[in-house]
């Protein structure tokens, strides 16, 4: 299986995250793919990147909780590194560029400034061809309005942790997106058991978010890749369908994304 979306680079992993990883290559994770959310967190998944070349693939891009009055500076960073990785062979390429989007839950300062980022990170995924990994936390609609207005067909990505209505869902596939699906799946009022059943296998890739969102039994505790079996069994089970068929579907979705 492929985890779409995970912080491995995490302080929080500081202490254990080689065993950490080993687990989740027992469990049966054949890629990990890394989220950036700004230049402070650059560093430690390059490292990891190279370090496990191949399995551990790298984002670039501002993450919108970290957009703040010096976001065009950091846009720059994001750039800089998309060019390098262009411009040279033997750089290390991107998988895509993420995460990015809109956060109105925690602060509503820099909204316009989250819209700005996002239209120009969106340029940059149209530039390089690559897809976009979008966090849309109580802005579900106002990312689709972006989108739409950016227009371009070519625009592909995740909504990654997506916990929306059978509405939004249509809505995202409509736009030729995938729905991450993640922690949330396994909880009592998670929401997605009024989801998944009605839309398409060919629509789902899985990811864990960890460190946050540990799926059940783990709620609450520190989330790791090693949990993805746990994930991809509830959504079989939400889709009537053997874990194996999760396992290659989302396997599929998610490497035709690339």
């Amino acid at each position: 299986m492929i985890e779409t979306h995970a912080h491995i680079y995490d302080e929080v992993f500081n202490d254990d995250r080689e065993a950490m990883l080993e687990r989740a290559f027992q469990a049966g994770i054949q890629q990990i793919w890394m989220p950036n959310c700004d230049h402070t967190t650059i560093d430690g998944m390059m490292a990891l990147a190279e370090q496990y070349p191949n399995v551990c693939l790298p984002m670039m891009g501002l993450h919108p909780t970290y957009v703040k009055e010096d976001f065009q500076q950091e846009l720059y960073i994001v750039e800089e590194w998309l060019n390098k990785a262009q411009a040279s062979p033997s750089a290390q390429k991107f998988v895509a560029i993420g995460e990015i989007g809109m956060d109105l839950y925690w602060d509503k300062t820099f909204v316009e400034q989250q819209k700005e980022a996002f239209l120009v990170q969106c340029g940059l995924a149209l530039k390089h061809n690559l897809w976009i990994d979008i966090h849309s936390r109580n802005a579900f609609w106002e990312v689709v309005e972006l989108i739409e207005q950016v227009a371009n067909p070519q625009l592909k990505g995740i909504f990654h942790c997506f916990t929306g209505t059978l509405e939004e869902a249509q809505k995202a596939i409509e736009l030729g997106f995938k729905l991450g699906v993640g922690g949330v799946a396994t909880f009592k009022n998670g929401g997605l058991d009024k989801v998944l059943p009605y839309i398409d296998l060919k629509h789902i890739v899985l990811e864990t978010d960890c460190p946050y969102l540990a799926p059940v039994p783990y709620r609450g505790k520190r989330n790791e890749v090693a949990y993805i079996p746990l994930i991809a069994q509830r959504v079989a089970d939400l889709m009537q369908v053997s874990v194996e068929t999760i396992a290659q579907q989302t396997t599929e979705n998610a490497l035709n994304l690339r």
